[in-house]
This record gives C-alpha cells, structure tokens and sequence, in this order.
C-alpha cells in the first residue's frame, strides 16, 4: 500500500513538472514574439526615415526633379518608431522575468499591460502618419 501511494507522488511529481515546464516554454515563446514585434516596429521606422532618401536617389537616377517636402516629420516618426520598438523589447523582458518569477512561486496572475500599452502608442503613431500623409498628398 505504502509502494502505491510513494509510486502515484512520483507520477504527481512528473506531471507537474511536465506542466512547469510548458508554461515556462510558452513563456519564452512569448518573449520572442515580442522581440519579433520590437524588431518589426523598428524595421518600419528605419524605413520611415529612409524613404524620402530613396525618393531622391530614385529622382537621381530617373533625371527627373521630384519634389520632396521638407518637414523632416518622416525622420521624427521614424526615430519613434525606432524608439518604440526599443522600449517594446525592454519591456518585454522585464514582462518576461517578471512571468518567470510568478511560474516558479505559483502566483502567476495574468496581466495584458503590455499590449494594451503597445496597441495605444502604434495607435497615436498611426493617426500622426495618416495625419502628415493626407498633409502631404493633399499639395499634390
């Protein structure tokens, strides 16, 4: 009898490490779709801030004078677009530890800060960008 229960806290004990340790990989797994949405966001604001350097370099290589407003409002949004997609990164990791430590004490309490942060900065940056495009496509 005293074998049956030791054998069952054994196959208990298993199981629930089997189950920490997919919650510590979903965990990590997270992580990484918050480092691949930081770079996503940087990659855009670096190409924000390029792109009225293509366009020139297009003009240059077309012989052709093509305007280009010079505002500078597609450097400032892509740097903070750069500068989001940096503060996303970090946050994610301090979200990801700060996981970690509720997985290992077993007082995981879900919170959706993070993305609701996120939602509302690429949001705001949105409007700015469909603000300076209707500006700018309106001159034309």
């Amino acid at each position: 009898m005293e074998d049956l229960k030791n054998e069952n806290k054994s196959l208990v004990n298993e199981i629930i490490k089997q189950q920490n340790a997919r919650e510590h990989l979903a965990n990590e797994r997270t992580l990484l779709a918050w480092i691949r949405t930081s770079i996503g966001i940087m990659a855009f604001g670096f190409v924000v801030v390029k792109f009225s350097l293509f366009i020139k370099q297009l003009s240059f290589l077309l012989q052709k004078d093509i305007v280009i407003p010079q505002h500078g409002y597609s450097s400032v949004i892509g740097i903070a677009l750069v500068a989001v997609g940096a503060i996303v990164l970090l946050l994610a990791f301090i979200k990801y530890k700060q996981t970690e430590r509720q997985l290992n004490s077993d007082s995981f309490k879900s919170s959706s800060t993070l993305a609701l942060s996120l939602t509302i900065i690429i949001l705001l940056i949105s409007v700015l960008l469909i603000l300076y495009l209707i500006e700018n496509t309106s001159r034309y």
